[in-house]
This record gives C-alpha cells, structure tokens and sequence, in this order.
C-alpha cells in the first residue's frame, strides 16, 4: 500500500465526503467558471491539506469531526486553489502537476479572475457559518504566505539573505499554510484551547521540514539520479547554498555570488556550483536541520495518547522527510 494511502486510511469516509462538499462548495451560475472549476477539481494532488485538518480534528476531539471541520478543509482548500491559479500567472507556468495550468488553457485574464472568485468563495463559506475564528486563521496564513513571496523577491537581488532570514521566508512562504491546516483542525473541534496553538506550531515544523527537502532536491536525490540546479538557476537561495556562503574565503563566495548571479543558464558553471556546495558540507548542514524541525514535531505529537490519527500524522511527519519528488 502507498504510504499516502496508509496515511489516509483512519479517514477515508471523512476525505469522500469532503471531495463532494468541496465540489459543491465551487459551484456558479457562470457555465465557463463551473467548467474551469471542474478542471481543478479533477486534477487533484495528494490533498496533504486537508488530510492535515481531519488527521488533526480526530487525534484532538478523540475521533470526532463536525461540519466546521468540513468547511474549514474546504476553505483552505479554496483559498490554497486561488492562490496556485495566481501562482502559475505570476510565474508565467504552462503546467502544474502535469497538466495544463489555467492560465495555459484560458489565458490570464481568465486565470486571475478565477483565482479571485475562489477566493471569495472561501471567505463567503466562512462568513455565511460564522466561522470567523477559521476564518481569521486562513487570512493570516494568506497574508504571510504573500509577505514571505515578496521578501524573497526583494532579498534574492542581492544574494545576502542569512539563516534567519531564510527560515523567515520558509515559515511564511511554506510553513505558515500547514500551520493553518494544522491549528484549523484543531479549532473546528476545539475552539479556545491550548490544542490550537500547539498544532499550529506542529504544521509550521513540518512546513520548515518540508521546503529544506524541496530545497535538497535540487543539489539531485538517489531518485532522481542527477542534481537538477532549478534553484540556482533561479536564484533562489536555498539553505545548502546560504551555509556555504557563509563558511568559504572571500574569493570563493566572490566566485560563488558571480556563478549564481551572472553564470545560472552556464550547465557547467552550475553543476560546479552544486559540487561546491557538496564539499563544503552543505547538504549535510541542511540535512541536520531538517531533522531538527522533525524531531521537534514528533515530540508534539507524542504528547497526544496513541491513536490510529497520531499514527498517521506521525507518518506524514516521516513522509515529508523521506519523499522521492
């Protein structure tokens, strides 16, 4: 059995039913935007989300979910969708998880204007139940996840960016949207406790966790077989690099600014920027890392009594680290 599968197991009937309100929770009187929204709905991932948020709602209520737990995974569902339509816009994206983006299909105008009605549809759900609490919870983790976009944009100009302005960007960028699942889940079942605050930091370690791997890939993984350099193409400053920057000679992040600055289409240059890295012990520096925000959140789960949902929280945990793609 695939481990996704494994993880889901404790929720299945949950995860179905969330499928058909979620659907529902799309529907327009405007026939081009139903066939739009049909499209996404169809060409699902994983739906890590609100796996989170049901995982979470049961290990904290004792196996119980109610209808704020639907709506509350739909929401951030919504808003999640309308922020990745934007997404492929901004990034002038042909594609998302191997299928036509929107923008590729419909142009952008379209695009755009659909990620605003999902929106709207998120925030309506919550505002027509009264679910200002999840709501609030939702439009914080928008916010930063907009502020943490920006502050990479603006640092990535000068290639200065150090380890805490890097784990800033992460947690808003990446970790504050499992944060949401995470306290959402919480606070559906059980609003005003001390459970909300505490899964919110679990989804943030796991969050952390989760991008340092993203960023590990592309220094090429025993899968993949070949170092991918996307990011240093990019310039996009990954912790790998962010460490060596900051243990070399002058001359050597002279030459290592200029690579990935004047030199990221060169193949060549790149890949000697990747065995660079290498040497100097990056990967394993961002590798410890990792396994520190892991450990830190097993260590939040295991003050939860054993049950099918910790299980498979801890699983996702495992899975976030041990992932291929």
């Amino acid at each position: 059995m695939k481990i996704v599968e494994q993880i889901k197991l404790p929720i299945v009937n949950e995860m179905e039913l969330f499928e058909k309100k979620f659907s529902d929770s799309m529907s327009s009187k405007v026939a081009l935007l139903n066939r739009i929204t049909h499209y996404i709905v169809n060409r699902k991932g994983k739906q890590m989300r609100p796996m989170f948020v049901f995982l979470v709602a049961k290990m904290v209520s004792g196996g119980e979910v109610n209808e704020r737990t639907y709506r509350g995974a739909s929401v951030i569902e919504l808003i999640h969708t309308a922020t990745l339509v934007h997404d492929d816009v901004v990034d002038d994206s042909n594609r998302r998880r191997g299928f036509f983006s929107i923008n590729a299909l419909w142009k952008n105008k379209i695009a755009v204007l659909v990620g605003d009605y999902l929106l709207s549809k998120g925030l309506l759900l919550s505002i027509d139940n009264e679910d200002f609490d999840l709501l609030k919870i939702i439009s914080v983790a928008v916010r930063e996840m907009s502020e943490g976009e920006l502050l990479q944009i603006e640092k990535a100009r000068n290639l200065d960016i150090t380890e805490d302005v890097y784990y800033e960007i992460i947690r808003q960028k990446t970790a504050t949207l499992i944060a949401a699942c995470c306290s959402l889940g919480a606070c559906s079942v059980d609003p005003d406790s001390d459970n909300v605050e505490k899964m919110r930091k679990f989804g943030e370690l796991i969050g952390m966790a989760f991008q340092i791997k993203d960023d590990l890939f592309d220094y090429g993984d025993e899968a993949i077989g070949k170092p991918t350099g996307i990011d240093i193409k990019e310039q996009k400053m990954t912790l790998p690099l962010i460490y060596t920057l900051n243990n070399c000679t002058k001359e050597e992040k002279k030459w290592l600014i200029n690579s990935v600055k004047n030199h990221n289409k060169n193949k060549k240059r790149v890949k000697e920027v990747i065995d660079f890295v290498k040497s100097k012990g990056g990967l394993e520096y961002a590798i410890e890392i990792m396994h520190k925000f892991q450990s830190e959140a097993l260590s939040i789960l295991n003050s939860y009594p054993e049950s099918q949902y910790r299980s498979s929280l801890q699983l996702m945990v495992n899975y976030v680290i041990d992932r291929k793609k």
